[in-house]
């Protein structure tokens, strides 16, 4: 297939060849309209696999749930256990990719099989996942630093600092730290576009999986971005307005996550 020209959505890619692990993938540009071909990919990929993704759409719903109901009883708690979930939520996410991955082999399509799919490649997704954390944590920790420069009070805790973002009652903290916010989040979305895909579909290992990541996005950064707002806009709307959306949402996102990384990469169809 290395010379011959694939048509992709209106795009015309010539994909190189799969390669070894170790190889560096080449990266394809993309459309604007690639984001709503992805969306409809994944969920075709929800359908076709019996609604199977639910299952961690659940799962996922789960984990919001417990983390507010922590946060209303024992705040204290709710930094250790949000770390816990972005520890854990790369793996669950591998289900989700590999649903989509047994379809698009022409195997059979197995729960259980994707359950346990993170095994082909446990160190890689295991220290992307620890990446993702300390991510996390080092945000957590410069919100407190950001809130403590515009209050007026003793330091403050974690409880205090989300309450702040919650009411809005210190407007230029609110700025500022969105701003920053963004600043984190665009770093670690950049890291995180077809990183996992990435890893367990080749066994690629975490460092190349983020540069190839990284390379996809600079290579369309519209499109990319327009991907980041319409991940922000589903999984936004269902932390806000019920969790049990994201029994729906979050699956749709990782089946057309799984077709990002397809057309993004090269040699991955």
């Amino acid at each position: 297939m290395g010379n011959i020209d694939i048509e992709r959505g209106g795009a015309v890619a010539r994909p190189a060849a799969q390669g070894a692990p170790g190889r560096m993938p080449g990266v394809r540009k993309v459309g604007f309209d690639a984001p709503l071909r992805w969306l409809a990919r994944g969920w075709d990929d929800f359908r076709a696999t019996g609604f199977r993704g639910a299952f961690y759409g659940a799962v996922f719903a789960l984990m919001g749930t417990l983390i507010a109901l922590v946060y209303a009883t024992k705040w204290q708690l709710t930094m250790g256990l949000t770390a816990g979930f972005f520890l854990i939520g790369p793996f669950v996410c591998t289900g989700l990719y590999e649903l989509s991955r047994q379809r698009a082999r022409s195997e059979p399509v197995s729960l259980p099989a994707s359950m346990v799919c993170w095994r082909r490649n446990l160190g890689g997704i295991a220290f992307f996942a620890a990446i993702l954390t300390f991510a996390m944590i080092v945000w957590a920790r410069v919100s407190v630093v950001l809130f403590a420069l515009f209050s007026t009070t003793d330091f403050p805790d974690l409880k205090a600092v989300v309450g702040q973002i919650v009411t809005f009652s210190n407007l230029e903290f609110i700025m500022v730290w969105g701003g920053v916010g963004f600043v984190f989040a665009t770093l670690v979305f950049s890291i995180s576009v077809v990183s996992v895909p990435l890893i367990l579909d080749r066994g690629t290992d975490t460092m190349m999986a983020i540069f190839s990541s990284v390379r996809a996005l600079f290579a369309s950064p519209g499109p990319v971005y327009l991907w980041a707002a319409i991940i922000v806009l589903l999984i936004g709307a269902s932390l806000v307005l019920w969790f049990g959306l994201l029994i729906v949402t979050a699956p749709l996102i990782g089946h057309a996550t799984w077709h990002a990384y397809r057309d993004l990469i090269e040699g991955a169809d």
